[in-house]
């Protein structure tokens, strides 16, 4: 089942960027006194008591004219809207309730779903507590004070946003219909894709009902399987500012990813793989997703018996941190090698859930070790005590050993290849834990 979505609403300078960096536990956003200062990552992944979310901040770029400012924050709530499964509306305790706030506060109204009111800026609730009154003429229900530079209230706030998320056994469970997110940059092509998979298999294509966000999902019937697809092209609303269009794609992108069994990564074969393509690829390889990247427009590109490789390697080269992804190469404008999209599709899915017996892990483990010897740290060796797979989507190992600080990234790089060698695992990325056993130093 994909996490929540929560995603940060709010007029610049409120808050959003501390507040997110206040729960993520870490400085993802950068901070500073100039508004609306440009991020790269604005998502994190939270728990919170037993549940876990994705938080998203929307935190825009603020022009000069007040009237670009309102459309922009309509423009975030619209988009907080259209993604997330709960809503936190930031405002500032200090600035008071201003004019921009009563406006959106209206769209998030309308919109039905759940909106927490959150007043920041409360660092001391007994001279602020007057001030705080004063929200409650937004009429979106009880604000909740908090300082997100002080972390005070935040734990309340977050026992609010829980109480919105669905129950574990929710029916999300009971579709085993595998999602499939087809994403990338703007105009490479990812619509085309999809209709041309409509309309030269004739497949069955419905509008699901009930999807808590506005992306485009269709359920495609192909050799009596169904599909549900998620395009994240046409999403994006007409727009002054070329680069807002650009954060906002990859809010969209994050929430399909999160929802998708497999993720679609479409690369423009006539621009070749960019740092944009390698950006939305590392939030699927972060979330665990099973991964296919399209190369489209094949058919632009002019050839010769070398095309192929060089465009591989170039791939291969700029998404090193995720080799074990499948390649396709395609083309939406005549329909080339489209067909082979579904059988990678279902391998991917299928090595996603790949359960591998311990018995078996064990066996491969212990060849390994035989052929690299673990390594050591001032006459201290690596033992590897027992392996076995806790869990699928994606396939997740735990690793037992005498010291962690002794298991170097290479080594457990290494016993990946081994096990990938046994059992392929193409297009789909593996995890290990590694765990310490203190107590087995004088076994084997």
């Amino acid at each position: 089942m994909s996490k929540p979505i929560v995603a940060i609403v709010g007029r610049p300078n409120v808050g959003k960027s501390t507040l997110f960096n206040a729960l993520a536990g870490e400085q993802i956003s950068i901070v500073k006194d100039t508004p609306g200062i440009t991020r790269d990552r604005i998502y994190a992944d939270i728990t919170w008591l037993d549940k876990s979310f994705t938080l998203i901040d929307t935190g825009g770029i603020e022009p000069d004219s007040r009237d670009i400012i309102l459309s922009q924050m309509r423009e975030q709530a619209q988009i907080a809207i259209d993604t997330a499964d709960v809503i936190l509306f930031l405002v500032d305790v200090k600035q008071g309730l201003n004019d921009s706030d009563s406006k959106v506060a209206d769209m998030l109204r309308r919109s039905r779903k759940p909106v927490i009111l959150v007043v920041n800026k409360v660092d001391n609730f007994a001279k602020y507590n007057a001030d705080i009154y004063e929200f409650y003429n937004l009429g979106i229900g009880d604000p909740i004070p908090v300082s997100a530079a002080s972390k005070l209230g935040i734990g309340d706030m977050l026992d609010k946003v829980a109480e919105y998320f669905p129950d574990s056994t929710s029916s999300d469970e009971e579709d085993e219909r595998p999602r499939i997110a087809i994403v990338g940059k703007p105009n490479v092509g990812k619509s085309s894709i999809i209709n041309k998979l409509l309309g030269e298999n004739r497949l069955i294509v419905s509008d699901i009902a009930g999807t808590t966000r506005d992306a485009v999902d269709a359920a495609v019937k192909y050799n009596k399987k169904e599909y549900i697809f998620i395009d994240t092209a046409g999403l994006r609303r007409k727009n002054k500012i070329k680069e807002e269009i650009e954060k906002y794609s990859i809010i969209r992108t994050v929430t399909a990813i999160e929802r998708a069994d497999v993720v679609v990564l479409v690369i423009d074969a006539t621009q070749g793989v960019t740092e944009q393509d390698a950006k939305i690829a590392g939030i699927a390889h972060e979330r665990g997703k099973g991964m296919i990247i399209a190369v489209n427009k094949w058919d632009a590109v002019e050839k010769n018996d070398k095309t192929i490789y060089e465009h591989t390697n170039k791939i291969k080269d700029t998404l090193s941190f995720m080799p074990y992804a499948e390649l396709l190469f395609i083309s939406a404008q005549t329909g080339q090698r489209l067909n082979k999209l579904f059988d990678m599709i279902d391998m991917v899915i299928q090595n996603h859930s790949l359960r591998i017996a311990t018995g078996v892990l064990n066996e491969i483990m212990a060849e390994a070790v035989t052929l690299q010897q673990p390594p050591s740290d001032r006459g201290k060796r690596l033992k590897l005590y027992y392996i076995t797979e806790v869990a699928v989507k994606p396939p997740t190992f735990v690793i037992f050993v005498n010291d962690k600080e002794l298991m170097h990234f290479s080594y457990t790089r290494y016993l990946e290849n081994k096990i990938r060698e046994a059992f392929g695992f193409k297009g789909t990325p593996l995890k290990f834990l590694i765990r310490e056993r203190k107590g087995e130093e004088g076994k084997g």
